[in-house]
Protein backbone atom coordinates (compact mmCIF):
# COMPACT_ATOMS: atom_id res chain seq x y z
CA UNK A 1 0.00 0.00 0.00
CA UNK A 2 1.11 3.65 -0.70
CA UNK A 3 0.57 4.81 2.78
CA UNK A 4 0.81 9.13 4.25
CA UNK A 5 1.75 9.31 7.92
CA UNK A 6 0.78 12.53 9.49
CA UNK A 7 2.33 13.49 12.66
CA UNK A 8 3.71 16.20 14.15
CA UNK A 9 6.39 14.59 15.94
CA UNK A 10 8.87 12.11 14.27
CA UNK A 11 12.11 10.83 14.53
CA UNK A 12 14.99 11.79 15.88
CA UNK A 13 12.56 12.43 18.28
CA UNK A 14 11.67 9.43 20.28
CA UNK A 15 7.92 8.70 19.23
CA UNK A 16 6.34 5.16 18.73
CA UNK A 17 4.84 5.99 16.16
CA UNK A 18 8.69 5.75 14.37
CA UNK A 19 8.82 1.97 15.26
CA UNK A 20 5.17 1.67 13.91
CA UNK A 21 6.47 3.45 10.30
CA UNK A 22 9.82 0.84 10.54
CA UNK A 23 7.49 -1.93 10.64
CA UNK A 24 5.21 -0.95 7.89
CA UNK A 25 8.00 -0.52 5.43
CA UNK A 26 9.55 -3.54 6.36
CA UNK A 27 6.06 -5.52 5.62
CA UNK A 28 6.52 -4.19 2.20
CA UNK A 29 4.42 -1.04 2.00
CA UNK A 30 5.47 2.40 0.42
CA UNK A 31 5.31 5.39 3.25
CA UNK A 32 5.74 8.81 3.18
CA UNK A 33 5.98 10.72 6.58
CA UNK A 34 4.64 14.45 6.79
CA UNK A 35 6.37 15.89 10.08
CA UNK A 36 8.12 19.27 11.36
CA UNK A 37 11.65 20.16 12.50
CA UNK A 38 12.67 18.07 15.35
CA UNK A 39 12.39 19.41 18.91
CA UNK A 40 10.83 17.75 21.44
CA UNK A 41 11.67 17.64 23.92
CA UNK A 42 13.62 20.53 24.91
CA UNK A 43 11.71 23.19 22.52
CA UNK A 44 14.50 23.93 20.34
CA UNK A 45 15.46 22.23 16.76
CA UNK A 46 18.15 19.46 17.12
CA UNK A 47 21.66 21.04 16.19
CA UNK A 48 22.17 18.23 14.04
CA UNK A 49 19.26 18.56 11.90
CA UNK A 50 20.15 22.73 11.29
CA UNK A 51 23.68 21.17 10.47
CA UNK A 52 22.61 18.71 8.07
CA UNK A 53 18.46 18.43 6.65
CA UNK A 54 19.67 16.24 4.26
CA UNK A 55 20.58 13.61 6.71
CA UNK A 56 17.04 13.39 8.11
CA UNK A 57 15.13 12.95 4.82
CA UNK A 58 15.05 9.24 5.01
CA UNK A 59 13.66 6.83 8.15
CA UNK A 60 14.16 2.83 7.86
CA UNK A 61 13.44 3.04 3.67
CA UNK A 62 10.39 5.79 4.38
CA UNK A 63 10.33 9.40 2.67
CA UNK A 64 10.33 12.35 5.46
CA UNK A 65 8.85 15.63 4.51
CA UNK A 66 9.47 18.13 7.13
CA UNK A 67 7.51 21.59 7.49
CA UNK A 68 9.66 24.50 8.76
CA UNK A 69 7.40 24.60 12.24
CA UNK A 70 8.22 27.06 14.96
CA UNK A 71 9.79 25.30 17.80
CA UNK A 72 7.87 24.61 21.40
CA UNK A 73 10.28 27.08 23.14
CA UNK A 74 9.32 27.76 26.65
CA UNK A 75 5.87 28.35 28.24
CA UNK A 76 2.53 28.27 26.83
CA UNK A 77 2.09 30.99 24.49
CA UNK A 78 5.68 29.46 22.39
CA UNK A 79 3.46 26.05 22.68
CA UNK A 80 0.44 27.43 21.25
CA UNK A 81 2.26 29.36 18.49
CA UNK A 82 3.94 25.87 17.60
CA UNK A 83 1.07 23.77 17.31
CA UNK A 84 -0.49 26.64 15.20
CA UNK A 85 2.48 26.68 13.10
CA UNK A 86 2.30 22.91 11.63
CA UNK A 87 -1.48 23.58 11.38
CA UNK A 88 -0.56 26.46 8.85
CA UNK A 89 2.45 24.79 7.45
CA UNK A 90 0.81 21.70 6.93
CA UNK A 91 -2.33 23.44 5.01
CA UNK A 92 0.28 25.53 3.10
CA UNK A 93 2.93 23.77 1.67
CA UNK A 94 1.88 19.90 2.89
CA UNK A 95 0.04 20.08 -0.79
CA UNK A 96 3.19 21.31 -2.67
CA UNK A 97 5.38 19.27 -0.83
CA UNK A 98 3.31 15.75 -1.91
CA UNK A 99 2.48 17.00 -5.32
CA UNK A 100 2.52 14.41 -7.68
CA UNK A 101 1.73 11.51 -5.12
CA UNK A 102 -0.68 9.26 -4.70
CA UNK A 103 -1.93 7.20 -1.55
CA UNK A 104 -4.30 4.28 -0.72
CA UNK A 105 -4.90 5.54 3.21
CA UNK A 106 -3.67 8.69 5.04
CA UNK A 107 -2.74 7.54 9.00
CA UNK A 108 -2.80 10.70 12.04
CA UNK A 109 -0.68 9.70 14.80
CA UNK A 110 -2.41 11.69 17.61
CA UNK A 111 -0.79 12.97 20.63
CA UNK A 112 -1.13 16.66 21.90
CA UNK A 113 -2.24 18.37 19.38
CA UNK A 114 -5.35 17.40 17.75
CA UNK A 115 -5.14 19.95 15.29
CA UNK A 116 -1.91 18.37 14.09
CA UNK A 117 -5.35 16.22 12.20
CA UNK A 118 -6.23 19.44 10.10
CA UNK A 119 -3.66 19.31 7.42
CA UNK A 120 -4.55 15.64 7.24
CA UNK A 121 -7.91 15.99 6.57
CA UNK A 122 -7.31 18.46 3.73
CA UNK A 123 -4.97 16.36 2.50
CA UNK A 124 -7.75 13.44 1.94
CA UNK A 125 -9.62 15.93 0.33
CA UNK A 126 -6.87 16.51 -2.29
CA UNK A 127 -5.67 12.90 -2.78
CA UNK A 128 -9.14 11.46 -2.63
CA UNK A 129 -8.03 9.06 0.47
CA UNK A 130 -9.99 7.61 3.67
CA UNK A 131 -8.50 8.57 6.63
CA UNK A 132 -7.13 6.59 9.85
CA UNK A 133 -6.57 8.26 13.49
CA UNK A 134 -5.13 7.01 15.89
CA UNK A 135 -5.74 8.54 19.11
CA UNK A 136 -3.26 8.42 22.02
CA UNK A 137 -4.47 11.59 24.03
CA UNK A 138 -8.65 12.92 24.31
CA UNK A 139 -8.98 16.93 23.78
CA UNK A 140 -10.22 18.85 25.25
CA UNK A 141 -10.62 16.60 27.81
CA UNK A 142 -6.44 16.61 28.59
CA UNK A 143 -6.64 20.15 28.06
CA UNK A 144 -8.84 20.81 30.86
CA UNK A 145 -6.94 18.16 33.12
CA UNK A 146 -3.64 20.02 33.51
CA UNK A 147 -5.16 22.91 33.24
CA UNK A 148 -4.09 24.51 30.32
CA UNK A 149 -7.47 25.74 29.07
CA UNK A 150 -9.98 26.31 31.89
CA UNK A 151 -12.87 28.31 30.17
CA UNK A 152 -15.94 26.10 29.75
CA UNK A 153 -16.73 27.99 26.21
CA UNK A 154 -13.24 27.65 25.30
CA UNK A 155 -13.01 23.54 25.76
CA UNK A 156 -16.45 23.32 24.12
CA UNK A 157 -15.14 24.73 21.04
CA UNK A 158 -12.07 22.58 20.86
CA UNK A 159 -14.60 19.73 21.85
CA UNK A 160 -16.49 20.68 18.58
CA UNK A 161 -13.11 20.86 16.41
CA UNK A 162 -12.52 17.06 17.69
CA UNK A 163 -15.94 15.77 16.66
CA UNK A 164 -14.94 17.58 13.43
CA UNK A 165 -12.05 15.67 12.62
CA UNK A 166 -13.74 12.34 14.04
CA UNK A 167 -16.82 12.47 11.55
CA UNK A 168 -14.35 12.88 9.00
CA UNK A 169 -12.32 9.86 9.54
CA UNK A 170 -12.70 6.02 8.35
CA UNK A 171 -11.40 4.47 10.94
CA UNK A 172 -11.01 6.35 14.70
CA UNK A 173 -8.05 3.81 16.74
CA UNK A 174 -7.92 3.99 20.14
CA UNK A 175 -5.09 3.09 22.56
CA UNK A 176 -7.35 2.02 25.34
CA UNK A 177 -10.48 0.33 25.47
CA UNK A 178 -11.92 3.08 27.59
CA UNK A 179 -11.38 5.54 25.16
CA UNK A 180 -14.36 4.60 23.36
CA UNK A 181 -17.39 6.14 25.01
CA UNK A 182 -14.87 9.36 25.50
CA UNK A 183 -14.59 9.21 21.31
CA UNK A 184 -18.49 8.20 20.55
CA UNK A 185 -19.31 11.48 23.27
CA UNK A 186 -17.30 14.03 20.88
CA UNK A 187 -18.56 12.90 17.78
CA UNK A 188 -16.76 9.24 16.77
CA UNK A 189 -19.41 6.62 15.66
CA UNK A 190 -19.03 3.02 17.09
CA UNK A 191 -18.82 1.50 13.40
CA UNK A 192 -15.47 4.04 13.14
CA UNK A 193 -13.91 2.65 16.67
CA UNK A 194 -11.14 -0.01 16.87
CA UNK A 195 -9.30 -0.77 19.73
CA UNK A 196 -5.10 -0.17 18.99
CA UNK A 197 -3.02 -0.57 22.24
CA UNK A 198 0.69 0.33 22.57
CA UNK A 199 2.60 -2.59 21.91
CA UNK A 200 6.01 -3.79 23.65
CA UNK A 201 8.86 -1.83 21.90
CA UNK A 202 11.86 -4.28 20.00
CA UNK A 203 13.98 -3.03 22.65
CA UNK A 204 11.87 -4.83 25.07
CA UNK A 205 12.06 -7.84 23.65
CA UNK A 206 14.29 -9.48 25.68
CA UNK A 207 13.80 -9.57 29.05
CA UNK A 208 15.63 -7.29 32.15
CA UNK A 209 17.28 -10.30 33.62
CA UNK A 210 19.20 -10.55 30.17
CA UNK A 211 20.70 -7.00 30.51
CA UNK A 212 23.54 -5.62 32.47
CA UNK A 213 22.97 -2.96 34.46
CA UNK A 214 23.33 0.76 33.48
CA UNK A 215 26.33 2.01 35.06
CA UNK A 216 24.54 5.42 35.85
CA UNK A 217 23.36 2.70 38.47
CA UNK A 218 26.50 1.92 40.51
CA UNK A 219 26.34 3.73 43.07
CA UNK A 220 23.05 2.48 44.01
CA UNK A 221 23.46 -0.98 43.25
CA UNK A 222 22.93 -2.07 46.78
CA UNK A 223 19.37 -0.06 47.39
CA UNK A 224 16.43 -0.71 46.39
CA UNK A 225 15.10 0.98 43.59
CA UNK A 226 11.83 2.33 42.36
CA UNK A 227 12.72 3.68 38.45
CA UNK A 228 9.97 6.08 36.85
CA UNK A 229 11.08 6.42 32.71
CA UNK A 230 9.45 8.61 30.72
CA UNK A 231 8.19 12.21 30.74
CA UNK A 232 8.30 14.25 33.53
CA UNK A 233 5.57 16.46 33.20
CA UNK A 234 2.11 17.78 34.86
CA UNK A 235 -0.03 14.64 34.15
CA UNK A 236 2.86 12.45 36.40
CA UNK A 237 1.86 14.08 39.34
CA UNK A 238 5.42 14.24 40.60
CA UNK A 239 4.63 16.03 43.74
CA UNK A 240 2.45 13.32 45.32
CA UNK A 241 5.79 10.96 44.03
CA UNK A 242 7.89 13.16 45.91
CA UNK A 243 5.10 13.24 49.11
CA UNK A 244 5.43 9.29 49.34
CA UNK A 245 9.38 9.58 49.23
CA UNK A 246 9.21 11.95 52.31
CA UNK A 247 7.02 9.67 54.04
CA UNK A 248 9.47 6.58 53.52
CA UNK A 249 12.94 8.31 54.15
CA UNK A 250 13.26 6.86 57.32
CA UNK A 251 11.46 4.49 57.57
CA UNK A 252 13.48 2.55 54.72
CA UNK A 253 16.27 3.88 54.50
CA UNK A 254 18.20 1.89 52.08
CA UNK A 255 15.11 3.18 49.38
CA UNK A 256 15.48 5.21 45.93
CA UNK A 257 13.31 6.77 43.63
CA UNK A 258 15.21 6.72 40.27
CA UNK A 259 13.85 9.58 37.83
CA UNK A 260 15.18 8.24 33.68
CA UNK A 261 13.63 10.83 31.65
CA UNK A 262 13.04 14.98 31.08
CA UNK A 263 10.13 17.37 31.03
CA UNK A 264 8.44 20.49 31.67
CA UNK A 265 7.96 19.84 35.41
CA UNK A 266 11.79 18.91 35.29
CA UNK A 267 12.46 21.90 37.39
CA UNK A 268 9.51 21.99 39.58
CA UNK A 269 10.39 18.39 40.73
CA UNK A 270 14.03 19.51 40.95
CA UNK A 271 13.14 22.35 43.45
CA UNK A 272 10.82 20.10 45.51
CA UNK A 273 13.26 17.37 46.03
CA UNK A 274 15.95 20.00 47.11
CA UNK A 275 13.07 21.82 49.41
CA UNK A 276 12.11 18.74 51.66
CA UNK A 277 16.18 17.75 51.79
CA UNK A 278 15.42 14.58 49.19
CA UNK A 279 19.06 15.05 47.12
CA UNK A 280 20.27 11.33 48.51
CA UNK A 281 16.98 9.61 47.99
CA UNK A 282 14.81 11.41 44.91
CA UNK A 283 17.69 10.80 42.16
CA UNK A 284 17.68 12.49 38.71
CA UNK A 285 19.63 10.34 36.23
CA UNK A 286 18.18 12.70 32.82
CA UNK A 287 17.64 11.28 29.37
CA UNK A 288 18.85 8.57 27.62
CA UNK A 289 18.27 6.57 24.75
CA UNK A 290 15.77 4.31 24.36
CA UNK A 291 17.66 1.71 23.52
CA UNK A 292 19.37 1.50 26.64
CA UNK A 293 15.94 2.30 28.90
CA UNK A 294 16.72 -2.25 29.35
CA UNK A 295 19.57 -1.28 31.06
CA UNK A 296 18.29 0.93 33.12
CA UNK A 297 15.36 -1.17 34.16
CA UNK A 298 17.66 -4.46 35.18
CA UNK A 299 18.92 -2.15 37.58
CA UNK A 300 15.60 -1.98 39.32
CA UNK A 301 13.60 -3.26 41.81
CA UNK A 302 10.27 -1.81 40.97
CA UNK A 303 9.14 0.16 37.47
CA UNK A 304 6.94 3.42 38.34
CA UNK A 305 4.29 4.84 36.45
CA UNK A 306 2.25 7.60 37.69
CA UNK A 307 -0.95 9.53 36.37
CA UNK A 308 -3.10 13.00 38.31
CA UNK A 309 -5.96 12.17 39.36
CA UNK A 310 -8.55 13.27 36.68
CA UNK A 311 -11.25 11.37 34.79
CA UNK A 312 -9.39 11.88 31.45
CA UNK A 313 -6.59 10.09 32.89
CA UNK A 314 -8.26 7.11 34.76
CA UNK A 315 -9.36 6.46 30.50
CA UNK A 316 -5.91 6.31 29.45
CA UNK A 317 -2.88 3.56 29.38
CA UNK A 318 0.53 5.25 29.82
CA UNK A 319 2.66 3.63 26.67
CA UNK A 320 5.25 2.98 29.53
CA UNK A 321 3.17 0.31 31.11
CA UNK A 322 3.36 -2.77 28.06
CA UNK A 323 7.71 -1.37 28.42
CA UNK A 324 7.56 -1.69 32.30
CA UNK A 325 5.57 -5.58 32.10
CA UNK A 326 7.32 -7.33 29.15
CA UNK A 327 10.80 -5.66 31.49
CA UNK A 328 10.00 -8.74 34.24
CA UNK A 329 9.73 -6.28 36.70
CA UNK A 330 7.18 -5.49 39.68
CA UNK A 331 5.14 -2.38 38.62
CA UNK A 332 3.92 0.04 41.12
CA UNK A 333 1.13 2.01 39.52
CA UNK A 334 0.06 5.22 41.34
CA UNK A 335 -3.48 5.62 38.95
CA UNK A 336 -6.88 4.76 38.63
CA UNK A 337 -8.65 2.92 36.10
CA UNK A 338 -7.82 1.81 33.16
CA UNK A 339 -4.08 1.30 33.66
CA UNK A 340 -4.12 0.20 36.77
CA UNK A 341 -7.35 -2.21 35.55
CA UNK A 342 -4.16 -3.44 33.54
CA UNK A 343 -1.76 -3.82 36.37
CA UNK A 344 -3.92 -5.59 38.43
CA UNK A 345 -5.39 -8.56 36.15
CA UNK A 346 -1.31 -9.08 35.28
CA UNK A 347 -0.81 -9.86 38.40
CA UNK A 348 2.16 -7.79 37.72
CA UNK A 349 2.54 -5.44 41.06
CA UNK A 350 0.90 -3.13 43.11
CA UNK A 351 -1.86 -0.21 42.58
CA UNK A 352 -2.76 2.98 45.04
CA UNK A 353 -5.28 5.35 43.93
CA UNK A 354 -4.41 8.55 41.53
CA UNK A 355 -2.27 11.36 43.80
CA UNK A 356 -2.72 8.97 46.57
CA UNK A 357 0.90 9.49 48.29
CA UNK A 358 0.22 7.28 51.48
CA UNK A 359 -0.89 4.41 49.99
CA UNK A 360 2.06 4.47 47.28
CA UNK A 361 4.66 4.36 50.45
CA UNK A 362 2.64 1.41 51.70
CA UNK A 363 2.46 -0.20 48.42
CA UNK A 364 6.17 0.51 48.00
CA UNK A 365 6.91 -0.77 51.82
CA UNK A 366 4.56 -3.66 51.21
CA UNK A 367 6.48 -4.64 48.17
CA UNK A 368 9.71 -4.45 49.88
CA UNK A 369 8.77 -6.56 52.54
CA UNK A 370 8.31 -9.33 50.12
CA UNK A 371 10.31 -12.75 49.20
CA UNK A 372 12.96 -11.60 46.04
CA UNK A 373 11.70 -14.62 44.38
CA UNK A 374 7.89 -13.82 45.14
CA UNK A 375 8.83 -10.12 43.19
CA UNK A 376 10.57 -12.41 40.57
CA UNK A 377 7.56 -14.25 39.77
CA UNK A 378 5.08 -10.84 39.73
CA UNK A 379 7.90 -9.86 37.16
CA UNK A 380 7.36 -12.85 34.91
CA UNK A 381 3.33 -12.68 35.38
CA UNK A 382 3.54 -9.17 34.17
CA UNK A 383 6.02 -10.47 31.06
CA UNK A 384 3.46 -13.45 29.97
CA UNK A 385 0.53 -10.85 29.79
CA UNK A 386 2.84 -8.12 27.80
CA UNK A 387 3.58 -10.75 25.14
CA UNK A 388 0.08 -12.00 25.20
CA UNK A 389 -1.63 -8.75 24.81
CA UNK A 390 0.44 -6.55 23.60
CA UNK A 391 2.80 -8.73 20.77
CA UNK A 392 3.88 -5.76 18.09
CA UNK A 393 3.25 -8.13 15.11
CA UNK A 394 -0.23 -9.24 15.77
CA UNK A 395 -1.24 -5.66 16.39
CA UNK A 396 0.66 -4.70 13.21
CA UNK A 397 -1.54 -7.58 11.47
CA UNK A 398 -4.57 -5.66 12.79
CA UNK A 399 -3.97 -2.46 11.47
CA UNK A 400 -2.89 -3.46 7.75
CA UNK A 401 -6.31 -5.10 7.93
CA UNK A 402 -8.20 -2.07 8.91
CA UNK A 403 -6.01 0.34 6.20
CA UNK A 404 -6.62 -2.23 3.31
CA UNK A 405 -10.70 -2.13 4.62
CA UNK A 406 -10.91 1.73 4.22
CA UNK A 407 -8.85 1.39 0.73
CA UNK A 408 -10.64 -1.35 -0.56
CA UNK A 409 -14.14 1.13 0.05
CA UNK A 410 -12.78 4.42 -0.36
CA UNK A 411 -13.15 8.00 1.56
CA UNK A 412 -17.24 8.19 1.90
CA UNK A 413 -17.86 8.48 5.72
CA UNK A 414 -20.38 11.14 6.79
CA UNK A 415 -19.44 14.64 6.87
Amino acid sequence: MRLLVVSQYFWPENFRINDLVSELVARGHQVTVLTGRPNYPDGVVFPDYLSNPGAYEHWAGADVLRLPLRPRGRGAVALVRNYLSFVLWGLALGPWKLRGRRFDAIFVFQTSPVTAALPALWLCRLKRAPLVMWVLDLWPDTLSAVGVVRSPRLLAVVGGLVGYIYRRCERVLIASKAFASNVEHWGGRPSQIRYFPNWIEPEFADAADEQTPAPELKPVADCFNVLFAGNVGEAQDFPAVVEAAALLRDQRPTLRWLVVGDGRALDALRADIARRGLQDHVLLLGRHAPQRMPAFFSGAHALLVSLKADPVFALTVPGKVQSYLAAGRPVLAMLDGEGARIVEESGAGFTAPAGDAVALSQAVARLMDLPAPTRQDMGQRGRAYALREFDRSSLVSALEGWLHEVSAAGPGVQR
